[in-house]
């Protein structure tokens, strides 16, 4: 029975695990991950989602365990769906939910779910992640992941491990949840296909469930394969990109671009490649989505923890040994994606250089070709997933906690410097003493990978190392690079010659261009290609045989058969024509030649004797003189041969005799003739060879001159390279420099409107005691102006007269004081005048901060409470009748001297004691009680109230008293006022 092919291609790090088991049935599994709030969104999703879909669900949920779950319940009254909670071992069905029972960690393996104890870290329990993880690496491109409303951060480390695996992710609408925080911390780590309300993600799932996650023997017939994929369909997908993005995708790994553009495709609901191509070309932001699909972020912080370890034991010991300090620490990161690895390289870094590190000048340059990816880098702000693996001296060290996650620290970000770079195209760093390249070579295909690797030992100063991923080699170019570590992939720079031409722009050659491309090429020139072919027939057959020669008389085009001419001489191969001729024909080939040359115009020999053969044969000559346009000009000649016809000999007559004299005289003339002609070739011969002397010797001086120029040209290439390393490090400093200009011009914007809508007079003082700077308030204030600037506090004449300024400033700067006292100006404003050491971001003193801030409201007001309190004891001393003022909890604040004088009691026995016990409790009158407690509260006031009693000091007392409760609107204190009128004798 044929064996069917995956749905899709496993990511690489499942291939690595090849050993690794998966589903032995072929369905969608969707992991659904949920907290706070998460209930009412799961069961609105459940709501809208057909019960068939094929698909089966799993249900993680952050569930106390101290009370027993009713989820199991509660779901099955909201679906036609079977609703079980997990077992240990218990296998997965289509069209099933599962649900996690509560105090327990949920897993998947070989198709069954595990129980286990729950793991935590220091961001606490990751109950969705670890199931989420599990999914990824069990149902690689079958796994959807979903996180509904919940807190804190997990679920976002799953959805990456599902994304990176050709995955589906979904995250409800930060609105729609009833709790924010894990959607958004979801959404903020960019690992998300789809933000939808519950009802939304239902929909899609939907979708998804009919398109390419079926399993393969329920797909439609005609459907695209997992793995078969149109070449066209391809070279079109890879020319919209080249386009739109500027990567060529042309030479990646087939299984990952594969792999992700069937994502894509299922994510887009589109069934085959070219309804895709239709959907890019109708909506261009899809190829930015596929862009950022197919450059895969898969990294982590300390990822393979053995690299980091073996870089502080092996590589950083051998580079700084005998370093000289000044000289900087150069690292190159290609591939650097979201900057996790680059940070935990300079964390090692770090931690191996100790109190050195700030004495050592480092440079760690990170590239990458997708711009998202290196502006998350720069802000260098992670969730909390990302830094759950970190340990808390590590957090405490190296990060600031933010709103959103966590920070590195500001001293690790200013030592590296991010830029989009395309490592197959854009030029590389030079001088670099490690380049570390992990986990980027294993999607390039063999003929990036031939062109990367020599780019890496260019980049390399000498002894310099290279680190690759776990899966990597060097491959071919093992010639470059000598093997330090096997397992941990580490390489040191030979000292061997790269390849002599480095090219850093990628263009596509004939032969990978499209074939559809090449039939349109071909096709508009095939009426050409068969009139030459059928002329070539022609000449072949009914033509004389000849050849075309230069004017060296190398032979450059043969023409028919020549075969009874000209043949090849033992020995090294020469196409010469002179050498090759056959014997009778060399010496009035060369004389016709030189004649042809010379005079521009056809020469022709007629009945030449060419030996050879079974007897000798007459042969014609004609040399044609030719110009080649493809050749610059340079003379070409056309020789042409013929078999000359012999006239029938006549027949022999009998008297011979009589015609002797006559035939001996034709002969003695043939010899002279013979003779002179031989003497005339023999001095052309010698006059050519004499010729041909010199320009051999003239040809020897110009190969020396061309093999200088090209030693020339070969280092004006190396110049050219390094010129442009350099010049692509300057422009990547250069764009680094003008991000953190953009930052810095922020920053002093957002202080500048601070200052400015805070009205405090503020002037920053150098420790020279030249203002530095100041605000607009200290502007109005002080009546300073920008010409000021720079100036020392003694030249400068201010608007207040600040005595002694001088000498307090540098009071300050030198004991590390504050210093604050009230002044004020000429016109009787008051100001509270405040300086302060100016401290810098590295702890250091550099001057002074001078505030004034304005307080004569406050002034005013104080004074004005004064008076009137003296004001208002005045006339409570003045008073006649006792009077009393009492707080909420009827203590005496104050009583006046007709009050002690009346009923006999020191101020010591009165102030701060409660009035029901003055005078050893005669004052604890229970009608007074009434008329205090009770009566008071609600009236606010009493107006004569009679009251009488008996005192032990003063006797019989018949009262009349008056009270009021008062409430301060600064402190929101109860006072009560209360007035005594003795009417004894009234009465």
């Amino acid at each position: 029975m044929k064996k069917q092919p995956p749905s899709a291609p496993p990511s690489p790090s499942q291939e690595a695990g090849a050993g690794a088991k998966t589903f032995p049935e072929r369905f969608p599994v969707v992991g659904i991950g949920a907290s706070a709030g998460g209930l009412p969104a799961f069961l609105t999703l459940l709501e809208h989602l057909p019960p068939r879909t094929g698909m089966a669900f799993v249900l993680v949920q952050h569930l106390s365990p101290q009370h027993e779950s009713s989820l199991q319940i509660l779901l099955g009254r909201a679906t036609d769906m079977p609703v079980l909670e997990a077992t240990d071992g218990l296998t997965l069905t289509p069209d099933h939910i599962y649900v996690n029972p509560p105090g327990v960690s949920l897993t998947l393996e070989h198709g069954s779910l595990r129980l286990g104890p729950p793991a935590s870290s220091a961001q606490g329990l990751r109950l969705i992640d670890d199931f989420l993880t599990s999914l990824s690496e069990q149902v690689p491109g079958r796994a959807i992941g979903v996180v509904l409303s919940g807190t804190g951060s997990d679920g976002t480390r799953g959805l990456q491990a599902v994304h990176e695996a050709g995955g589906a992710t979904l995250v409800q609408e930060p609105t729609s949840a009833h709790f924010d925080g894990m959607p958004r911390s979801a959404i903020a780590a960019g690992f998300v296909d789809h933000v939808l309300p519950p009802e939304g993600i239902a929909i899609t799932l939907a979708q998804l469930a009919n398109l390419e996650l079926l399993p393969t023997h329920a797909r439609a017939p005609g459907a695209v394969s997992a793995r078969v994929l149109p070449q066209e369909g391809l070279q079109r997908v890879f020319q919209l990109l080249r386009e739109t993005t500027g990567v060529d995708f042309t030479h990646y790994k087939p299984s990952t671009i594969h792999r992700r553009l069937e994502r894509r495709m299922q994510l887009c609901k589109v069934e085959d490649l070219a309804a895709y191509i239709r959907h890019l070309e109708e909506r261009p932001e899809e190829l930015e989505l596929l862009h950022q699909d197919l450059l895969i972020h898969v990294t982590s912080f300390f990822r393979d923890p053995a690299s980091f370890e073996a870089l502080q034991q092996k590589v950083f010991p051998e580079l700084f040994q005998g370093r000289p300090a000044h000289q900087p620490f150069r690292v190159w990161i290609p591939g650097c994606s979201t900057g996790e690895e680059v940070y935990s390289l300079v964390i090692c870094l770090m931690e191996y250089l100790g109190t050195a590190a700030t004495a050592t000048p480092i440079q760690v340059f990170a590239t990458d070709v997708s711009g998202t990816a290196i502006e998350q880098a720069r802000a260098a702000v992670y969730p909390e997933s990302s830094v759950s693996g970190l340990s808390p001296e590590r957090l405490r060290r190296f990060f600031v906690r933010t709103e959103g996650g966590y920070q590195i620290h500001k001293s690790l970000r200013n030592v590296c410097i991010f830029a989009q770079q395309n490592l197959v195209s854009d030029p590389p760093f030079s001088r670099m003493d490690l380049i570390i390249c992990r986990n980027v070579l294993i999607y390039l295909g063999p003929v990036l990978q031939k062109k990367v690797l020599p780019v890496f030992h260019y980049g390399l100063r000498p002894g310099g190392f290279l680190m690759l991923g776990t899966s990597e080699t060097v491959g071919a170019s093992a010639d470059l690079f000598a093997l330090v570590d096997k397992r941990n992939k580490l390489y040191r720079k030979k000292n061997a010659s790269p390849q002599p031409n480095l090219t850093f722009t990628y263009r596509e050659s004939m032969t990978e261009r499209p074939s559809s491309s090449r039939r349109k090429l071909t096709s508009g020139v095939t009426d050409l290609d068969a009139q030459q072919e059928a002329d070539r027939l022609v000449l072949a057959r009914y033509g004389p045989p000849g050849v075309i020669v230069n004017e060296d008389l190398e032979i450059l085009h043969f023409r028919g058969h020549t075969g009874p001419y000209l043949e090849p001489l033992p020995g090294v191969a020469s196409l010469n024509l002179i050498k090759m001729a056959r014997e009778g024909l060399a010496l009035e080939l060369r004389a016709a030649l030189h004649q042809a040359k010379k005079s521009a115009s056809q020469v022709r020999r007629e009945g030449l004797t060419l030996s050879g053969g079974d007897r000798p044969r007459k042969v014609n000559l004609e040399v044609h003189p030719l110009r080649s346009a493809q050749a610059g000009g340079e003379h070409c000649f056309l020789v042409l041969f013929e078999e000359a016809h012999e006239a029938t000999p006549a027949p022999v007559r009998e008297d011979r005799a009589a015609s002797g004299p006559e035939r001996d005289l034709e002969m003695e003339r043939l010899r002279e003739e013979l003779h002179t002609t031989q003497e005339h070739l023999q001095t052309v011969v010698e006059e050519q060879e004499a010729t041909y002397e010199e320009l051999r010797s003239a040809t020897e001086e110009l190969q020396s001159s061309n093999e200088e120029l090209q030693s020339t040209n070969e280092e004006l290439e190396t110049a050219k390279e390094e010129l442009q390393s350099t010049n692509e490090e300057l422009i990547t400093v250069n764009e680094e420099l003008q991000n953190r200009n953009l930052e810095l011009s922020q920053i002093n914007g957002d202080l500048s409107n601070l200052i400015g809508s805070t009205h405090i007079a503020t002037v920053m003082l150098g420790n020279d005691h030249r203002i530095r700077r100041f605000t607009p308030m200290a502007e109005e204030v002080l009546k300073l102006s920008s010409s000021d600037i720079g100036r020392s506090l003694r030249e400068v004449k201010l608007a207040l007269p600040l005595p002694d300024l001088d000498a307090a400033v540098t009071e300050v700067t030198e004991r590390l004081g504050v210093i604050e006292q009230e002044v004020r100006d000429s016109n009787g404003h008051w100001y509270s005048l405040r300086l302060r050491p100016y401290k810098s971001l590295d702890n250091k003193i550099e001057g002074a901060v001078m505030t004034l801030l304005d307080i004569d409201r406050l002034k005013s007001s104080l004074d004005e409470s004064r008076r009137s309190r003296e004001y208002a004891t005045a006339i409570v001393e003045t008073m006649r009748e006792p009077f009393l003022v009492l707080d909420a909890g009827l203590r005496v604040i104050n009583a006046n001297p007709a009050f002690y004088t009346t009923f006999q009691v020191s101020q010591e026995q009165t102030l701060g004691h409660t009035l029901y016990s003055l005078g050893n409790g005669q004052w604890n009158i229970p009608q007074l009680r009434h008329l205090l407690e009770e009566i008071l509260p609600l009236n606010k006031h009493l107006q004569d109230f009679a009251m009488e009693h008996r005192f032990d000091t003063i006797g019989h007392r018949r009262m009349l008293l008056n009270a009021r409760q008062l409430s301060s609107e600064t402190t929101g204190t109860q006072y009560i006022l209360l007035s005594i009128e003795d009417i004894t004798r009234k009465a």
